[in-house]
């Protein structure tokens, strides 16, 4: 078979992994937040470098089946706030109350939207003459993207038609308008509100480098279309994918890796934790399967979609450390790539867990992503010091004990309430492995479960994906030429997306099901829909949905076979700092030169590709037959 391209990118790092049907191929590179498809096209230069001796790009392009791509950048923008300030246009009032029905939505409404909020009345004989003064009145507040909510779709589509009779989209400068009931098909007002103004914020932020990186495939003569990862676990290609459901897509892959961990290693309750750059990111795997929302969350809000069960967080390996009211604070904002953490010496001025981890001796200066990159400790006591050490008047070694006190326990507030007795803590992601142990000391977690492509995981897991896409209409009516009239509906749209993937309908794999939703939009009901079907005297607010897939080949990773166990191998020791006046020399084990079955006690360092792994005292590592670390806490 041809290669399987998987790419994540996140804040700081962009990790890339390669799959030919047998083995797996992997590297990371600095992100480039200034145009992202430049790490994008570096990345996948470097992979060939692996798989061919030299770098030799547009072969390994040409010698892909497809490349599919997720990214930290819509989940990074909300966190931070870095988007369009967006204008809302509603026809009932009561849309914006329930928009803000408690602090956090409030929050949230206050940073996206604020006060640029207007109504119109679809009665009013001068609606023309009153849209045009209130959409000049949202733009000169500042509104560079408008959301219209109406009580219909019909309200909508009239104010839409007035718009664009007013600001034809050919101007220079004219605003982009998204209608809510043309973006999804939601009776709840609230919830449909939400879905349309966060993927109007997310929008601009996916759409400049993803048509960037497309065009830049164009240049190599690459035939097959960049393929977006979703966050439902799915694949599309660019022009058949919305923004919101980019949001959190690297998480979704990090948990269909971890599922498919949690069935060769025959985990019950395994708590993903996904540390990035810029946030870590928790989701559920539970009897091997993945916890998801029928009405997902982003950030404080509901939305329509559904979408897996993962909370970001603003603490990553690049989440800026400070000082605060006299106490150490963590996050939630970052330093990126660009300039980075200070032992980047790329001009961060603010202190970073890595810089925290490089000054006690837990990371070599010289092995950081396999040695691809130097970290230089002087920045990093220097910035430390400014920032950390001296306002609060204590030295530079008690206050590296400190902060990395007050990560750890940032860390382990992300998951902690969904700790069970038999949770399995599968951490991954470049800055995950070093602080995993810790973390989970604090939260009460037992085992600890660092894969061996920790360093790339969300990558890796995007190889469970398959080529898909879902939809849903709300049925107006149960008798037979209704039902047919919806069912032809989606079958055509169904056809003509799958057609434009490359894929006939016939060779893809169809579900058809059947909601009942109360008055407020809530599932009631799921069952199975065959069509042609008598509905009987089912009422209510009924949804028709389908979902299409070409199924993708997939790795398998087998079963977790029985292997001797045997003393791992160490060769080196490195001095790290446990104390503020102690330091202890550790054994260093390199995973890769580790037997399946090799064991060790902590306190010890493990060096993976690409990531590093500290172990706890009272803690012990064993090597499973796949090469991944479990870690048990056996006091």
């Amino acid at each position: 078979m041809k290669h399987l391209i998987n790419i994540d990118n996140g804040g700081t790092l962009t990790d890339i992994c390669v799959w030919d049907g047998g083995e797996f191929s992997f590297t990371k590179t600095l992100t480039t937040p200034f145009d992202l498809s430049e790490c994008l096209f570096e990345g996948i230069a470097k992979a060939s470098a692996n798989l061919y001796g030299e770098r030799h790009l547009v072969r390994l392009l040409h010698e892909a089946e497809h490349i599919r791509y997720s990214t930290t950048q819509g989940t990074n923008a909300l966190v931070e706030r870095k988007g369009p300030s967006i204008g809302l246009l509603v026809e009932d009032l009561a849309v914006v109350d329930a928009m803000q029905s408690d602090d956090d939505h409030s929050a949230l409404f206050t940073d996206l939207v604020g006060t640029r909020v207007e109504t119109f009345d679809i009665s009013d004989d001068t609606l023309e003459f009153s849209l045009v003064q209130t959409v000049n009145k949202l733009t000169t507040d500042g509104a560079a993207r408008l959301v219209v909510v109406g009580r219909d779709a019909e309200s909508e589509r009239t104010v839409r038609n007035l718009l664009l009779r007013n600001f034809p989209r050919q101007l220079l400068g004219s605003v982009p308008v998204l209608c809510s009931w043309e973006f999804v098909e939601d009776i709840d007002d609230a919830r449909r509100a939400w879905s349309s103004v966060v993927n109007t914020f997310l929008h601009p932020v996916m759409e400049r480098f993803l048509y960037q990186a497309q065009s830049r495939l164009r240049d190599n003569k690459v035939t097959n279309p960049l393929l977006v990862y979703r966050n439902d676990g799915a694949s599309s290609r660019v022009s058949k994918s919305v923004a919101l459901r980019t949001y959190s897509s690297g998480p979704r892959g990090g948990l269909e890796g971890t599922a498919a961990l949690a069935r060769s290693y025959s985990l019950d309750h395994v708590l993903m934790m996904d540390v990035g750059g810029t946030t870590t990111d928790v989701g559920v795997v539970d009897n091997c399967t993945i916890e998801t929302k029928r009405r997902g969350q982003v950030g404080e809000a509901t939305i329509s979609f559904p979408m897996s069960s993962v909370h970001s967080s603003g603490v990553g390996g690049s989440s800026i450390i400070g000082v605060r009211d006299g106490k150490i604070v963590v996050g939630p904002r970052s330093v990126g790539a660009a300039p980075g953490p200070a032992c980047f010496g790329l001009g961060g001025k603010d202190a970073t867990i890595t810089d925290v981890k490089v000054l006690l001796g837990v990371l070599d200066p010289d092995t950081y992503l396999n040695g691809q990159m130097h970290l230089d400790a002087s920045r990093s006591r220097a910035v430390i010091t400014s920032t950390i050490a001296e306002p609060l008047g204590i030295s530079l070694e008690e206050a590296l004990i400190r902060m990395e006190d007050a990560y750890l326990e940032t860390m382990a507030e992300t998951f902690r309430d969904l700790v069970r007795d038999d949770t399995t803590l599968a951490a991954f992601g470049g800055a995950g492995p070093m602080s995993a142990c810790g973390a989970a000391e604090k939260a009460g977690v037992k085992r600890v479960l660092i894969p061996r492509m920790a360093a790339v995981f969300s990558a890796f897991g995007i190889s469970f994906s398959d080529i898909g896409k879902t939809y849903e209409i709300s049925i107006t009516g149960t008798d037979a030429e209704s039902l047919q009239r919806h069912h032809d509906e989606l079958l055509h749209r169904a056809e003509r997306d799958m057609f434009q993937e490359g894929y006939s309908l016939a060779e893809c794999e169809t579900e058809w099901a059947l909601e009942q939703h109360d008055e407020s939009g809530e599932v009631i009901s799921t069952r199975g829909y065959r069509h042609g079907e008598d509905l009987g005297d089912l009422e209510g607010n009924l949804m028709l949905c389908l979902d299409v897939k070409k199924v993708l080949p997939h790795a398998d990773l087998g079963d977790d076979d029985s292997v001797e166990a045997s003393d791992a191998v160490s060769t080196t020791i490195r001095a790290v700092r446990v104390g503020a006046d102690e330091i202890r020399d550790l054994p260093v084990y390199v995973l890769e030169d580790q037997a399946p079955g090799a064991r060790a006690a902590g306190p010890a360092i493990i060096e993976g590709p690409f990531f590093t792994a500290r172990v706890t005292p009272g803690w012990v590592f064993t090597v499973t037959s796949n090469g991944d670390l479990i870690i048990s806490d056996e006091r």
